[in-house]
């Protein structure tokens, strides 16, 4: 797939995932909101196993709930399931057609397949319904990237940082945007901020790496 793409969750997870919905309050035990609840729980502990076990037992109480799916898609997609992520997003939209983090993971899930123009209808789709999710940028951002549409992608991280300018995301996307037109002072910066963000230890190193390799390669101006 290439560089590792990621994208900030919209729950009260801090962990870069794809996009959950959640409950507020605690339901009766045993029903389809009470697994949903548990669901999400789990998913937040990085139990994805478990996670998707409880979404199915929430699905067969209420199997015309569409953010079932879409948490369950959101789960399949941590495993690396795409498939199975890319039909649970289409039952939901079955279900109820205006769910833009449903198009949210399907885009999530066109990046890891590597079907990039898909990913960018979907982003567009989830733009449509709603403008402020700035997941959705950051998806089709990465999608123009991997396209070579580096401006575009730029744009996109910059409309995802207006959005949320915590976001590590759009700071990482930006700065190999950056690089590949050789804007290396600024993704050097793009580089630092995502690391002062992130919590996440490896894509803080492929970080630390290339503002190193950056440093090594870049000829001093002469006084």
């Amino acid at each position: 797939m290439g560089r590792r793409f990621i994208l900030i969750i919209l729950t009260v997870l801090s962990i870069s995932l794809p996009a959950l919905a959640i409950g507020c309050e605690q339901p009766p035990q045993g029903s389809a909101e009470w697994y949903f609840a548990q669901g999400s729980k789990l998913a937040g502990q990085g139990n994805y196993d478990a996670a998707i076990l409880n979404y199915s037992e929430a699905i067969k109480v209420e199997p015309l709930m569409a953010k079932l799916y879409v948490n369950r898609a959101a789960t399949y997609e941590m495993l690396g399931n795409f498939d199975s992520a890319i039909a649970d997003c289409n039952k939901a939209l079955s279900l109820e057609s205006n769910l833009p983090l449903a198009y949210i993971n399907l885009a999530y899930a066109d990046n890891a397949k590597g079907n990039y123009d898909q990913a960018i209808t979907d982003s567009n789709k989830a733009i449509e319904l709603d403008n402020k999710l700035a997941q959705a940028y950051i998806n089709r951002a990465y999608a123009y990237n991997q396209k070579g549409e580096t401006f575009k992608s730029i744009a996109d991280c910059n409309e995802a940082l207006e959005i949320d300018p915590d976001l590590p995301d759009g700071y990482y996307h930006r700065a190999f945007a950056y690089l590949a037109i050789d804007k290396t002072d600024e993704a050097i910066a793009d580089f630092r901020k995502f690391i002062s963000l992130s919590t996440n230890e490896t894509l803080i190193n492929t970080a630390n790496q290339e503002i190193n390799r950056i440093s090594a390669t870049t000829t001093p101006v002469s006084p």
